[in-house]
C-alpha cells in the first residue's frame, strides 16, 4: 500500500508552475527597445555620459539588467524612473513597450509643459514702454 501525503506535504507542493526567469539584456538595448530613446546609439551615448543609472549606480552601456531593476534616466529639468518588468532585445511597438516597464516617475514640471515663448514679428522693432509693461504683466512679472 502507498502512503497518502499529509496535509503539510500537500501544501508544500506548488499548484502552479513558476514563470521562467527573464534573460538579462544590455541596458542600452533595453532603453532603445522600450522606446525611451529613438536610436540605440543615442541610448548608448546617454549611458556613457552618465545620464542613466541602474539601482542608483553609474553603469556602462554593456551593463546587464533584469526584471525588478530600477532604471533612472535624467533629462534637462527632470528625471524619469522605470522598474523593469520584462526584458526585450528587439524594438517593439509603443503599446507593447509600455507593458515592459512600470513608470515610477513624478509628473513633468509645469515649466517644461508650457508652450513656446511668444516672439515679436520680424521688423516690428523694439517694444514700446507700454508694450513691454503689457508683456511683463502677461508673463507674470508684475511689480
Amino acid at each position: 500500500m502507498t502512503e497518502q501525503p499529509t496535509s503539510t506535504e500537500q501544501s508544500a507542493t506548488p499548484t502552479h508552475q513558476a514563470l521562467p526567469p527573464q534573460p538579462k539584456v544590455r541596458v542600452d538595448v533595453w532603453l532603445w527597445s522600450v522606446r525611451v530613446f529613438k536610436t540605440r546609439s543615442l541610448a548608448n551615448d546617454e549611458v556613457k555620459a552618465g545620464h542613466v543609472r541602474v539601482n542608483d549606480a553609474h553603469i556602462k552601456p554593456s551593463f546587464k539588467i533584469g526584471s525588478g531593476d530600477v532604471v533612472r534616466v535624467r533629462y534637462p529639468g527632470y528625471e524619469r524612473v522605470f522598474r523593469v518588468v520584462k526584458t526585450l532585445t528587439k524594438r517593439v511597438g509603443a503599446p507593447v513597450a509600455v507593458t515592459c516597464y512600470e513608470d515610477l516617475s513624478e509628473p513633468k514640471p509645469a515649466y517644461l509643459t508650457t508652450g513656446a515663448v511668444p516672439r515679436r514679428e520680424r521688423g516690428a522693432g523694439r517694444p514700446t514702454k507700454k508694450e513691454r509693461r503689457a508683456l511683463d504683466k502677461l508673463r507674470g512679472f508684475n511689480e
